[in-house]
């Protein structure tokens, strides 16, 4: 597990990770990206513990999915398993478990202030927290899609499904986008990537 652990996480990060699989007996399994999700926890039917992470994610979001998804395991384990999901024992036990982590010798400049107001209160997906989620995607490989905020209004796009989309005004924090084939009205985070359409 320890040089499977070296390609994923930043270096100084590894023997943290590898105590928290030890002690959780955690069973590791690194995946094919998922679209919908970057990572997930499980009880398997036999009783181990089994969390998934994608591998095709940066050293630092694959950091921050994998210390989410002990997070759940701790707190099932600490508090009982009818607490909810993403609820405030979890985001207590997130909180303790990613401080030691959130270090200049782990993560870089760049995303050590947004991490750590990320963390005052963390929520359900890095990805909801606009602000991390563009700090976090500066470190991903670089790929020809754009940002919803970067579509002109009234611009086409397209999304991962296929489904082409009509760029329309933003409402509070997401923009209302319109499906050209059926005319429904979806909402759309600012930082979902999206294939521009001329």
């Amino acid at each position: 597990m320890h040089p499977v652990l070296h390609k994923y996480v930043p270096e100084k990060a590894v023997s943290t990770c590898l105590e928290l699989i030890t002690s959780y007996e955690v069973h590791l399994k690194i995946v094919n990206e998922r679209v919908t999700r970057h990572g997930d926890y499980r009880r398997l039917p036999n009783g181990l513990h089994q969390i998934t992470v994608n591998a095709n994610l940066n050293k630092y979001r694959f950091l921050i999915t994998l210390i989410h998804e002990i997070a759940h395991l701790a707190a099932f384990k600490k508090y009982g398993t009818t607490i909810k999901p993403h609820g405030v024992e979890w985001k207590y036990t997130f909180q303790f478990l990613m401080l030691p982590l959130i270090h200049p010798e782990i993560f870089p400049s760049s995303i050590l202030p947004v991490l750590a107001r990320h963390f005052k209160n963390p929520t359900a997906s890095s990805d909801t927290d606009v602000k991390l989620s563009l700090a976090l995607k500066q470190y991903d490989p670089s790929n020809e899609k754009s940002y919803i905020f970067e579509v002109p209004y009234g611009g086409f796009f397209r999304i991962y499904n296929g489904k082409i989309f009509q760029k329309g005004n933003k409402r509070v924090k997401r923009y209302e986008c319109t499906e050209v084939s059926t005319g429904r009205a979806y909402l759309f985070q600012p930082n979902a990537e999206v294939e521009l359409l001329p």
